[in-house]
């Protein structure tokens, strides 16, 4: 008997859920539904597959599937481009389940040019981010930024790095800091849940998703909802001890080092929040001199 992933079945019938006879263009017909977005029998109609074959997938067997039935899947279900990623991932996972795709190892910290980098962006708060969202390194203006995260009784040790995720979902200073949390929630469950899809054997991440199922029970209902996605561009509104700040950020990645991600922080220009940033930066100095 082929392997049964529940990932798979879990993801394939959220996301038939999400989508409405309306959305798909399907006649609504007579009679009340027993589901609130597509049946089974219509994203196979619209795939082009049988409801017998379908059936199979949406119960947790990828194997042998191909590309061109995974594409039509996608195309059905409307899936994002992340969304559609994860099934990829998930499909590679069925057909070499101790292999899955292939990823760069799981950065522990960042080369000496990465963090050259950094520090050389010192008008602009940066943050290295590992996949798994540990914060591997920073500017001056990054760790000021965040130093609410470098704090956080979260943290393991002096020695481990903060993890954005545990900020968020178990350290009540978070709700303070993010302006809107349940934006910040949401964000961290879509990205570990990518990651989950492409690293699935990552020891690490397993841990860390076991333990914010255990301890929290937002992260807990996040997580079996299966929602997928990368940020790559956006604004937050955090609070900080210089007072309120409106920014932008850019999620950069390098060819170098492709396990970790630069999240820069922007300031529209002669902004309320360009002097904030000006303040902090003086203050990072201040704290920089008090404890080298």
């Amino acid at each position: 008997m082929a392997p049964k992933d529940e990932r798979v079945r879990d993801f394939l019938a959220t996301r038939r859920a999400k989508i409405t006879p309306d959305m798909a263009g399907i006649p609504k017909g007579g009679g009340a539904r027993r589901v609130p977005g597509l049946r089974r029998e219509e994203v196979a109609m619209l795939s082009g597959v049988s409801v017998d074959y379908y059936t199979r997938i949406e119960k947790g067997d990828l194997t042998g599937v191909s590309d061109e039935v995974l594409d039509a899947l996608a195309r059905a279900l409307q899936l994002t481009e992340d969304e559609s990623a994860y099934l990829y991932d998930l499909a590679r996972t069925a057909r070499r389940p101790s292999r899955a795709r292939r990823q760069p190892k799981v950065a522990a910290g960042v080369p000496q040019q990465v963090q050259l980098l950094i520090d050389a962006m010192s008008a602009t708060p940066v943050i290295a981010l590992s996949k798994r969202l540990d914060v591997l390194a920073s500017n001056a203006l990054g760790r000021a930024l965040f130093d609410m995260a470098f704090t956080s009784p979260t943290r393991r040790s002096s020695a481990s790095p903060p993890n954005l995720a545990s900020v968020v979902f178990l350290d009540p200073a978070a709700a303070k800091f993010y302006d809107d949390l349940d934006d910040a929630a949401a964000a961290c469950v879509r990205i570990l849940r990518a990651q989950a899809g492409a690293t699935p054997h990552d020891k690490q991440l397993i841990q860390l998703v076991g333990e914010l199922s255990t301890r929290s029970t937002d992260f807990r209902s996040r997580w079996a909802a299966h929602d997928v996605g990368v940020h790559r561009a956006g604004r937050k509104t955090l609070h900080h001890q210089v007072g309120e700040l409106i920014l932008g950020f850019e999620e950069l990645t390098l060819d170098s080092s492709p396990s970790i991600t630069l999240s820069a922080y922007i300031a529209e220009p002669a902004s309320p929040t360009a002097e904030r940033l000006q303040l902090l930066a003086s203050w990072a100095a201040t704290t920089a001199a008090a404890h080298p």
